[in-house]
């Protein structure tokens, strides 16, 4: 940057005055807030945000320092919420993500299922829990999401990230209203609350516990020298009671 575009010591001095000031303003709406998403806060938050963006870039221009901390950005946060008081309607949309971590035992698992659901032996679908994509197909509609998320190591599944967002609505949809595209049209402003789990929250110490002081292997789990040719190696599934 040549030094006629260079911001002056006074432009950067002002913009510290800025940051001071959205400091203050952030602190006196905190202290008044009127509850979790008060929309002060946020507008605040955002404020105090920007100047300490435009001060960064003033700092680093001038003087080719960075100030030592940082606000994260709002594309990462909810707006405050914009919905009804008194929604007559929510929509609960969940995602959870697995990783196919041991497909042989998750192709016996199906395989188990498929038995099961024939007393004679495999059916007209025999050839379903042939291949990962089949196996799974065959799994998640012989059990619920929320079983296979409390059994998934069983079924040869890794958890990764998920989350679960509750979102208000003036009135009930229409059935069959969004089936084509369940998840589009989410309006941020209407999210009631939110939960995430993920790997980066996780509080495991070193001698390998979790947050509630369990051992992180699960103490169902199946060994993993198990031969998944034999029936009686693997728990029942109690497919057949579904």
């Amino acid at each position: 940057m040549s030094d006629a575009a260079q911001p002056t010591a006074a432009e950067v001095r002002a913009a510290a005055e800025a940051v001071k000031t959205a400091l203050d303003r952030h602190l006196a709406a905190v202290e008044r807030r009127s509850g979790e998403d008060d929309p002060a806060v946020y507008e605040a938050f955002n404020q105090l945000a920007a100047a300490a963006e435009v001060y960064d870039e003033l700092l680093y221009d001038r003087y080719d320092e960075v100030t030592p901390f940082e606000i994260p950005g709002t594309d990462d946060s909810l707006p405050p919420y914009a919905g009804p008081e008194e929604p007559n309607a929510i929509s609960v949309l969940i995602r959870r993500d697995y990783a196919v971590a041991e497909p042989q035992r998750l192709l016996a698992q199906a395989q188990r299922v498929e038995a099961a659901e024939y007393d004679d032996g495999p059916g007209a679908d025999e050839d379903a829990a042939g291949t990962i994509h089949g196996a799974l197909g065959v799994l998640f509609g012989e059990f619920e999401p929320d079983e296979i998320a409390s059994r998934h190591k069983e079924f040869g599944l890794e958890e990764g990230d998920s989350t679960l967002w509750v979102t208000a609505a003036d009135e009930p949809a229409e059935p069959g209203e969004w089936l084509e595209t369940p998840f589009e049209g989410v309006d941020p402003q209407r999210v009631v609350c939110r939960f995430d789990v993920s790997a980066v929250f996780d509080d495991e110490d070193a001698d390998g516990q979790d947050a509630d002081g369990e051992d992180a292997g699960d103490a169902g789990e199946l060994d993993d020298d198990l031969d998944l040719d034999e029936d009686e190696d693997l728990e029942p599934l109690d497919a057949a009671e579904r």
